[in-house]
């Protein structure tokens, strides 16, 4: 539904006076009224939330990608036939890579949030302006100029009748992987029966949000995009009481240790245990790029490290999976697609075999095509080159994926 309340509060970055379009600019020579300008509300925007054609490019690394609502409000007695909203992005750098027109496009609005990154837009605040962003019966013709560059801006034009009063748009911006915030000048011109009118130059500045740093496991509840990990211990049922608990603890102790060397501490995560394996969802908006690479790397050196001067019958060797998907927390675990084809992923017979086949490995891994050809195939390590592509059909199960297995080091 459609939201009319206006901005107030902190929610107002600027209040002016409309002043006559390129006249004196002193109030007396515009149409009267004015606008409010709202702080422009920035996010983050995970790789693999980004539209198809961008998610190679994120994956080179030396930018990185936010979501942005702007809003604006009108004050004017006269009736309002036109409108144009623009932004100017005064960073170095910094560009439009998107521009919405509704919500609909970027799944920002339905009954609830229909993606992560609505889902996120919501939970950091202001929920209210994304109700701007729904399609209105009636409502004015709207258009978006100004893609790939650091100037655009949205036109309103009315059908009938007079515009709104209250507007939202919707941007993907691409700016450095170094930047530490938002900046610009925001713009609003208008037509009214008593003139044009307009308030220009009104500058903005707004922080990035760190997409990891400071986030709590009780932060990340809501439904989102994110990397799931399962591992299990081989030959786990063969051993002994007294093996199995000492391969417990070294299973908690290694995973551990792997997230922490890939930059995820323990506070940011609640791995749910399985007795000979552990499941594990990581937190939302990670570089799975460097996520990835270090958290396979580490566990191959811990398996080693833990495994030297021990006989072969006492190594733990694991089978590892990861895949990402839209999750949720539930009272009685995750759901999500992602969380069940992990695991499939982690019991199928292609990964089984890899074990078998290589007795001397630390490790095997089953990822997803989406995963090896986003992290995989543009990174350095694990080479591509040592991954092997496999088919995990499971008709039992109704389920059937592209893969791709590693085996990690020789122990």
């Amino acid at each position: 539904m459609w939201s009319d309340d206006e901005l107030t509060g902190d929610e107002v970055l600027a209040h002016h006076a409309l002043t006559g379009a390129g006249g004196r600019g002193d109030g007396t020579d515009g149409p009267g009224g004015g606008v409010r300008c709202g702080h422009p509300l920035i996010y983050p925007v995970a790789p693999e939330e980004l539209p198809a054609p961008l998610r190679g490019r994120a994956g080179m690394g030396g930018h990185r990608y936010v979501g942005a609502l702007f809003a604006f409000d009108l004050e004017i007695e006269a009736g309002c036939t036109g409108a144009r909203f623009e932004v100017a992005l005064t960073g170095d750098g910094c560009r439009a890579v998107r521009l919405d027109t509704d919500g609909d496009a970027f799944g920002l609005v339905l009954a609830g949030p229909a993606s992560a990154v609505a889902a996120r837009a919501v939970s950091v605040t202001r929920p209210g302006l994304l109700r701007r962003l729904a399609l209105r019966r009636g409502g004015p013709r709207v258009w978006a100029t100004g893609a790939q560059s650091s100037r655009f801006g949205w036109g309103y034009e009315v059908r009938r009748g007079v515009l709104p009063r209250t507007f939202a748009m919707h941007a993907l911006l691409e700016v450095p992987a170094g930047a530490a915030e938002v900046s610009g000048l925001l713009s609003v011109r208008v037509v009214t029966a008593a003139g044009p009118g307009e308030v220009a130059g009104v500058p903005f500045r707004e922080p990035l949000t760190p997409v990891v740093t400071g986030l709590s496991a009780e932060e990340g509840e809501g439904a989102a995009v994110r990397l799931c990990m399962a591992a299990d211990v081989v030959g786990y049922s063969r051993r002994r009481n007294a093996e199995t608990e000492v391969l417990q603890h070294d299973l908690v102790r290694i995973l551990g240790q792997a997230r922490q060397a890939a930059g995820i501490g323990a506070g940011l995560v609640r791995p749910q245990p399985a007795g000979d394996g552990q499941f594990t969802v990581l937190p939302v908006g990670i570089d799975e790029s460097a996520v990835i690479p270090a958290l396979l790397h580490e566990l191959g050196e811990r398996l080693t490290d833990r495994d030297r001067g021990r006989a072969p019958v006492e190594a733990m060797r694991l089978r590892v999976a990861l895949h990402r998907g839209l999750v949720k927390e539930a009272p009685n675990g995750w759901v999500g697609a992602a969380a069940i084809a992990v695991h499939r992923l982690l019991d199928s017979p292609p990964l089984r075999a890899a074990v078998s086949e290589n007795p001397a490995a630390t490790f095997a891994l089953g990822l997803p095509d989406v995963l090896y050809r986003d992290v995989i195939v543009p990174g350095e390590h694990p080479p591509a080159a040592d991954f092997r592509e496999m088919t995990v059909d499971l008709p039992e199960k109704g389920f059937v994926e592209r893969g791709w297995l590693y085996v990690g080091p020789q122990a």
